[in-house]
């Protein structure tokens, strides 16, 4: 797992929703932080290097969600997941995004 930077509260919410093999995966992530989340990257783990930013361009405000549609072509399911705030905090996390139905951000 990549290393945590600086660590928000969070309630990570995981539902079963099949296993995935080569397909899209999709989950929603949920703002109930105080700060617009600017960037959202995923890599498979053990990938050394972050995927562009889901949010090129945008940025997800406090008390809204979005889903979110990882369509790489890989069978892997475990991802490190980093998100960036706009008050300069930073989160890397990882999870088995074929299981997780949500990922809740919070202060």
């Amino acid at each position: 797992m990549k290393r945590r930077l600086l660590s928000l509260a969070l309630a990570g919410t995981f539902l079963a929703v099949g296993t995935a093999q080569a397909e899209d995966l999709d989950f929603h992530i949920i703002n109930q932080s105080s700060s617009n989340l600017l960037a959202f990257y995923t890599s498979p783990v053990g990938v050394d290097s972050w995927e562009e930013n889901v949010f090129e361009g945008g940025y997800l405000p406090p008390g809204y969600e979005i889903q979110v549609v990882v369509a790489d072509g890989r069978s892997q399911c475990d991802y490190d997941l980093r998100f960036e705030f706009e008050d300069g905090s930073v989160l890397e996390d990882s999870g088995d995004i074929c299981e997780m139905a949500s990922y809740t951000l919070s202060d």
